[in-house]
């Protein structure tokens, strides 16, 4: 089963070895691009639902945005459980037998579900942009270690003010200081990465876990 310790446990070299690195590596990778998919699908229906609203059939699309977020949100209880081997389970606070199709929807409205799921795909986002940064921030690193084998290249390490800033390796010497300078950024980068997803994890636990109906 995958821990939910703090990042600052984590040995600092250690980082490399520990398999809960290459768990929470997995889940930003899968979830850096759905993080930015949910903001666009979410962005899009709250702004047409609202406009629409003025002519009836934004209602009807808001409800839609609202019913599509809690099948996102299983998809992401999914894979917050494949990732850290958590227990999260599908929600069971809506009633099943709600008679006709209002009392439905209001029940799925008051479902304390509903809103969590709908907050943390809100907030995946934050977590999609600095995973996108430093899955290439661990690619660059990676193609650094190689230095010595693959010398001369150009390493681009992105854009400062619209120039791009690169370290062309041309010899031997700059090839093989490349290595050290690698391996530490990657274990800084890994260390951040283990962070940002012990964030995700806190928010999956506290806005997906299984909302209980009651009173």
């Amino acid at each position: 089963m995958v821990s939910l310790r703090e990042p600052s446990s984590v040995p600092i070299v250690g980082v490399v070895a520990d398999r809960r690195t290459y768990a929470n590596l997995a889940y930003l990778l899968v979830g850096a691009p759905l993080g930015i998919a949910y903001s666009m699908l979410l962005t899009s229906g709250v702004v047409f639902g609202t406009l629409l609203s003025l002519v009836g059939v934004g209602v009807a699309v808001l409800f839609a945005t609202l019913i599509g977020s809690r099948l996102l949100a299983g998809i992401e209880r999914r894979l917050a459980n494949a990732a850290w081997s958590l227990d999260l389970r599908p929600p069971d606070d809506v009633p099943d037998d709600a008679d006709g199709l209002l009392p439905l929807a209001k029940g799925y409205v008051d479902a304390s579900s509903t809103w969590g799921g709908l907050g943390f795909l809100s907030l995946k986002v934050w977590i999609a942009v600095p995973a996108v940064f430093l899955l290439f921030g661990i690619a660059t690193a990676l193609s650094l270690v190689a230095a010595p084998v693959r010398y001369p290249y150009t390493v681009e390490f992105g854009t400062v003010n619209g120039e791009p800033v690169t370290w062309a390796i041309d010899t031997l010497p700059e090839a093989a200081l490349a290595v050290p300078v690698a391996l530490c950024g990657l274990v800084v980068v890994l260390h951040a990465s283990n962070a940002v997803a012990y964030v995700a994890r806190r928010m999956a636990v506290g806005l997906l876990g299984r909302g209980r109906s009651g009173g």
